[in-house]
């Protein structure tokens, strides 16, 4: 007797996870003799942790602020998790930014009428999430004791690290960070560097740090150079070197 032959199941398609990241072909200009950036291509993968350097006024700054959709590319694409900015509207294009982004600001940006815990709160609150995190975030800043403080009675270096909870209370899928350890003595500059990549790799977050500090670079998975434009891998000194000389 024939049997019968038991149909099998369609094989299931592996669905492809969106890089953190990606830019294609980003440019701007402010003027035709000054391009910062020029057809600019990247990726930011889930879990990596990288620097970019590069001297004063190549365009650091506007890179961080073209990708958080802070200000607008002349040409280009910037894709987030997979979704593409410049389709948002401005609602979407702000929801995205709640919940996706994390920014850490080299002038803190830290809401003076405040309280630290408030501050640090805000993006939990925006997010329609309870505000319990704040407090262990300002504990991991070694602000543990300062929750009802306010802005003004803290100095630039801990005005610096509530600017750092802030942009990670949330567990953001990427972290945009413009010199987040310049105020930061040292000691305080390694503790809050660890964070930073503690919470990159536990929460499958993508963090891209601009910095001028070999220290700081020195904890990331791969450091860039930005220059004429584009980013080149630092091949004089990898981050595997940098870190080596720093320990």
């Amino acid at each position: 007797m024939k049997q019968e032959s038991t149909p099998q199941a369609p094989a299931k398609t592996a669905t492809k996870t969106p890089a953190a990241l990606e830019c294609r072909s980003l440019s701007k200009a402010y003027s035709s003799t000054r391009v910062v950036l020029d057809r600019l291509d990247f990726t930011l993968k889930a879990g990596e942790f990288i620097a970019i350097m590069g001297d004063s006024g190549v365009g650091k700054s506007t890179l961080l602020n073209l990708i958080a959709g802070l200000d607008h590319a002349d040409s280009g694409d910037v894709l987030i998790d997979g979704t593409q900015i410049a389709n948002l509207d401005d609602d979407t294009s702000t929801r995205l930014r709640r919940e996706k982004l994390g920014f850490v600001f080299q002038a803190f940006h830290v809401l003076p009428h405040l309280t630290l815990a408030q501050n640090v709160a805000l993006p939990l609150l925006l997010n329609g999430q309870t505000p319990t995190r704040a407090h262990h975030m300002l504990a991991a800043v070694g602000l543990k004791d300062r929750g009802n403080d306010l802005p003004r009675q803290l100095s630039g270096g801990e005005l610096q690290r509530v600017a750092i909870a802030r942009a990670l209370v949330h567990q953001p899928k990427l972290i945009l960070a413009d010199e987040p350890t310049g105020n930061l003595d040292p000691d305080t500059a390694h503790e809050v560097l660890a964070l930073l990549r503690e919470e990159t790799k536990a929460n499958g977050a993508a963090t891209m740090m601009v910095t001028h500090s070999e220290a700081a670079a020195a904890v990331a998975d791969r450091v860039l150079v930005l220059s004429n434009g584009k980013l080149h891998p630092l091949h004089a000194t990898s981050a595997p070197a940098l870190r080596q000389n720093h320990e």
